[in-house]
């Protein structure tokens, strides 16, 4: 069982500092978009407003902490097993002032930490991880970025970028490891990546999740910051795909990247792969009509799964040219084309947008469309898949195409008889 210790934090001024290419730098102010968690009539809530940002608030005092973890053990008493701490927070987690005492007081109730993604830009003296492995840490998301310490200087804003490194190396060595790298073209690509996946073999680490720099609305900057960096373009995602799968070819451990791809899971959307079409078996007939609406990277995918299931036609995929699903705002159903909406409208869970806009724009030709959320995901991102089974996988797609369905069936107003 693994619980959340929120140790909070707000980026950029709980981290030393914005790395060149944060996701959350230049953000002047807090925006409300609406989501699903927002009152019926009221548009915002913490979720679609500071939560987007990260900027809940200030690092927590361990004791609040702990409390929190002792409070979720108590709720989850009876489930058995090992349990785990995952310790996250707006901040770079490394840069917690009290993370030895956290660690240190988890472990005298037998709890065992995991170390949330971190740049390692608090680490003064790498013999910190030594100690945080002492206190029960067995687990690190550690974003390297690259093994060249002049890099990380420049790029991660490491004030001690040589003994971060140095503590990435403890950790290889002793307990799991995955490093992490957003991949900036021309800067950490190439032979750079290379030499950092080189250094991470050689410690012993277990795996390597490569990110792709995301600098526009499109994909994925809905904060009003874009772009992070000027004169730089993106990777196109398929060319990153190609990245993924060859550097994964190359190395003895795990690869995995976000938005795509996982080669050793087929993910995201394995169910999608000609080979696993057997699958498809297990997702519940189609009995409504409604019009999916997804993201760009998305929409292919999803496109295919339904050519296989949907022998009606009753369902048609519509993407906006937002790249992530969960990241679809109402400027981008505003572009949208109507005539090809049905009059039952399925959007993505997670999207920030609030009922009253989706009503609003998706029927703003006249037709009265009725709106309805599928689930928050359809598939696993690298960044979970890196720690799953192809199994596992197919086995999370077939829960959340059933769902979705359930969604259609439910909204799409007809009934086949």
């Amino acid at each position: 069982m693994q619980l959340v210790a929120d140790v909070g934090g707000i980026p950029g001024k709980d981290c030393n500092g914005f790395c060149k290419y944060c996701y959350f730098r230049k953000v002047k102010g807090i925006k409300t978009f609406g989501c699903a968690q927002c009152l019926p009539n009221k548009i915002g809530c913490e979720r679609c407003s500071k939560g987007v940002a990260e900027s809940q608030g200030n690092f927590k005092a361990p004791f609040e902490v702990m409390n929190e973890v002792q409070t979720s053990l108590m709720m989850n008493m009876g489930r058995g097993g090992d349990v785990s701490a995952y310790i996250s927070g707006g901040g770079d987690i490394s840069c917690y002032p009290y993370l030895e005492t956290l660690t240190e007081g988890l472990n005298q109730f037998s709890i065992s930490s995991v170390l949330g993604y971190t740049c390692g830009k608090g680490i003064t003296d790498s013999d910190i991880a030594t100690r945080l492995i002492n206190n029960g840490v067995n687990e690190v998301s550690f974003t390297i970025f690259s093994s060249d310490p002049k890099l990380r200087k420049e790029w991660v804003k490491d004030p001690n970028p040589q003994e971060a490194l140095n503590a990435c190396k403890i950790f290889c060595e002793s307990i799991d490891l995955t490093g992490a790298s957003v991949i900036i073209p021309g800067v950490n690509d190439g032979d750079v990546l290379r030499d950092t996946c080189n250094s991470l073999e050689e410690w012993g680490a277990k795996g390597m999740l490569l990110m792709r720099f995301a600098n526009t609305f499109n994909e994925g900057l809905i904060l009003g910051n874009e772009p992070i960096i000027k004169g730089i373009e993106s990777q196109p995602v398929e060319d990153f795909a190609e990245l993924v799968k060859q550097i994964n070819s190359e190395y003895k451990f795990r690869v995995s990247g976000t938005p795509l791809c996982d080669p050793e899971t087929g993910g995201p959307f394995a169910i999608a792969k000609d080979e696993n079409e057997i699958f498809l078996q297990f997702i519940k007939p189609i009995t409504g009509e409604a019009t999916i609406i997804t993201s760009k990277i998305a929409a292919p995918f999803i496109s295919k799964i339904f050519d296989k299931i949907d022998n009606e036609n009753n369902v048609n995929i519509v993407a906006v040219e937002k790249e992530i699903a969960c990241l679809i705002t109402k400027e981008d159903l505003e572009k949208l084309d109507l005539s090809e909406i049905k009059d039952s409208v399925i959007i993505p869970g997670r999207s920030f947008v609030h009922q009253l806009d989706a009503e609003r724009i998706l029927s703003a030709d006249g037709v009265e469309r009725v709106v309805g959320r599928g689930p928050d995901t359809l598939t696993v991102d690298g960044e979970l898949s890196i720690d799953m089974t192809d199994e596992n996988v197919i086995e999370r797609e077939l829960e959340d195409f059933n769902d979705l369905v359930d969604a259609i069936n439910f909204f799409g107003m007809r009934r086949i008889i």
